[in-house]
């Protein structure tokens, strides 16, 4: 449903400045006032465009190079007033939030700031002074909360990625409803700092972008520590880089499913039979401890964080207020301590049982939402209506899981979509699982923090030892060649293996080899399981690079069949079996 002109534009080479010119001129004539709290002059968006075509032309690397951003307006950005949609609320902050200042570093264009339900309480759109933000094609129907400006200007092709935030689904419900990608890492991967608070030990910064290719880019950017944000968390050494070959991934039973509409349903069913198509594996589970999890958010006591977070402000009735958010938010002064403690209980034992669920699987699969409901029905009944919305979103961050809303199909007139979700800090997974779904390539590391192996013989994909570098979590990074200093020679081992020996430049050949990625606890694992006489070293590429890569001995070597003539282990067992 995504119209791409303006993405187009990267495809068809135009510089930033001439994108700029171009979501300018689509921005008028999508006559769209209600996605912008803020539209940035557009002097000064040409102006920043043009410091990045100066960037680009002194050699910088920028991995976000001119994409057009549209920003959540409880998001700072240095001299744009934030209002979170509340007029009395606003202030001018004179620095970026962490996560617009590393989008802006990595080459991306802020146009302007997107409208909201107010203090990003809510799933549906509507709740905004600024006006209700309308589907993006479909103007009858709502656009989803509460990143609805972010999703619309995404839907409509007004700018390449946006941020938003999600608490409880505010970036993935909108989404679904545009039929593009909403991102939700695991809680503190991506910093808060510079967000106004909704619920701040379950706050996300979110990114919504048209494919998950562009989608995972800006993660990659936004990902990593901050010391200014007191919920910042670091990657852990043991982080999993990569879905499996053949994921196995958890779905719902069917008494799980009742809060769909039948063509939801419906398009849940074609779903998880075109994720089986492309090479995973579905299990069937109960679920409902997260479901039932997910209800304590609002209409338990940890709503609470939200009267935390802006109580005091409301409690003085500013005549911007939303009478549905000042009720909710208000109402969040009443649970009592003991209650608050209870429910932590709660949401402990609900993280338990995801991690059990999830034991031994890749991902969960979940509808994004139950159905898309016009402007008339949410007017009619705000409070049901949005309760229903977040029945498989509000759970994700009260149990620490990262979650990717993607398209998968239409339903009910419109597009459909489905969300993956993962075991804490498994976001890498989780990404992977979604590119399944969505046919893509995976995309990058969230991290650099990560060290790469070389390897030669029985660990390469397809042979019998690969499977102890996927159990650590290790991702390939691509096919190579060694220097022309090595021998490749046959050991007498169970099962059968090279042996790498270096012997100088210009007396061996070309090895073809294999890179992949892995974690840090994954390589000190890996060194301590490896049988004699195999060692881990630097290893010369023909590109001049220096990895670390498998070797022996070189009296190991000595007594091994040279096989350097071959070029490769598969060339060599390709021969061998043929002889």
């Amino acid at each position: 449903m995504t119209d791409s002109h303006v993405a187009a534009g990267i495809e068809r080479g135009l510089p930033p400045v001439e994108r700029v010119r171009e979501a300018y001129r689509r921005i008028a004539a999508a006559d769209r006032p209600e996605v912008w709290i803020t539209l940035r002059p557009e002097r000064d968006v040409l102006a920043d465009a043009a410091a990045v075509q100066r960037r680009l032309a002194a050699g910088e690397q920028l991995p976000l190079a001119g994409l057009l951003t549209a920003v959540k307006d409880n998001i700072d950005v240095a001299g744009v007033r934030t209002t979170a949609a509340c007029p009395e609320y606003a202030y001018l902050p004179h620095t970026d939030a962490t996560a617009v200042a590393r989008l802006r570093a990595a080459g991306a264009v802020i146009v302007g700031k997107t409208n909201l339900d107010q203090f990003a309480t809510g799933l549906v759109g509507t709740r905004s002074p600024y006006g209700a933000v309308r589907c993006s094609w479909d103007p009858d129907r709502i656009s989803g909360g509460s990143s609805s400006g972010s999703a619309v200007a995404v839907g409509l092709g007004l700018a390449d990625l946006a941020l938003g935030t999600d608490t409880a689904g505010s970036g993935r419900v909108p989404a679904a409803f545009q039929g593009i990608v909403g991102v939700k890492a695991t809680p503190g991967v991506v910093p808060s700092t510079g967000v106004v608070p909704a619920c701040a030990d379950y706050d996300c910064v979110s990114v919504l972008a048209a494919d998950l290719r562009t989608a995972r880019r800006a993660m990659a950017v936004l990902s990593g520590f901050d010391p200014a944000d007191p919920r910042s968390r670091v990657w852990p050494a043991d982080l999993p880089l990569a879905a499996p070959d053949r994921p196995r991934v958890v779905v719902p039973r069917a008494a799980d499913l009742a809060a769909l509409t039948a063509g939801y349903r419906r398009a849940f069913a074609r779903a998880v039979a075109g994720l089986r198509a492309r090479g995973a594996d579905t299990v069937e589970a109960d679920v409902s401890v997260l479901l039932d999890a997910a209800t304590l958010l609002y209409d338990g006591a940890l709503v609470a964080e939200r009267y935390t977070a802006v109580g005091g402000f409301l409690d003085g009735r500013p005549a911007g207020a939303d009478p549905v958010v000042a009720g909710i938010v208000r109402a969040a002064a009443e649970p009592r301590a003991h209650d608050f403690a209870a429910d932590l209980d709660r949401v402990a034992r609900a993280r338990r049982y995801a991690r059990h669920l999830l034991d031994g699987s890749a991902a969960l699969l979940l509808p994004t939402t139950t159905e898309h409901p016009t402007l008339a029905e949410v007017g009619a009944d705000p409070v049901g209506v949005n309760r229903r919305l977040g029945t498989y979103t509000n759970f994700a961050n009260l149990l620490d899981m990262p979650a990717v809303a993607v398209p998968a199909g239409c339903a009910d007139g419109g597009p459909f979509g489905v969300t993956v979700l993962s075991q804490s800090m498994h976001d890498h997974v989780a990404l992977d699982v979604a590119a399944l779904i969505t046919g893509g390539a995976p995309g990058p590391l969230l991290t650099a923090d990560v060290c790469t192996v070389l390897v030669v013989g029985a660990h390469l994909r397809g042979e019998p030892l690969n499977p102890q570098l996927r159990v650590l979590g290790a991702r390939f990074r691509g096919e190579v060649t060694t220097s022309d200093a090595y021998r490749l020679v046959a050991l007498a081992s169970v099962p059968a293996k090279p042996g790498l020996v270096r012997c100088g430049p210009g007396r061996g050949a070309p090895i073809a080899g294999e890179l992949w990625d892995l974690p840090a606890a994954g390589l000190g694992r890996f060194l301590a399981g490896l049988p004699s006489p195999m060692s881990l070293g630097k290893v010369e590429l023909s590109d001049g690079r220096w990895v670390v890569g498998f070797g022996c001995a070189a009296d190991a070597g000595a007594d091994g069949a040279d096989i350097t003539e071959h070029g490769g282990w598969r060339r060599y067992l390709l021969a061998s079996a043929g002889s």
